[in-house]
């Protein structure tokens, strides 16, 4: 994947994902919930039907300040040692 910064000089980066689990029984998630109307109900929606189907724990739900906040270090910590995966959302 290519990503663009129109406020820079172009610099090319590329991304490498994590891998992706072969399936998702048993996991822990991580939701990290943007703050917008509903994005919380949302969230813990998909969490419950992952549960349902695949005994998917919720391992921990993180608040951002604002939409347009990132997520801190210390959380991306935390989620790396509490989640299997994460799931990020919007509301509106």
């Amino acid at each position: 994947m290519e990503i663009l910064d129109p406020t820079t000089s172009p610099i090319r980066e590329s991304i490498s994902y994590a891998p992706r689990p072969k399936n998702l029984n048993g996991l822990r998630v991580g939701l990290i919930e943007n703050t917008k109307h509903n994005s919380n109900v949302f969230l813990l929606r998909i969490a419950e039907r992952l549960k349902e189907q695949f005994g998917v724990e919720m391992a921990l739900i993180n608040r951002k300040k604002s939409a347009a906040d990132h997520v801190t270090d210390n959380v991306i910590m935390d989620l790396k040692g509490k989640a299997d995966f994460v799931i990020a959302g919007i509301g509106d």
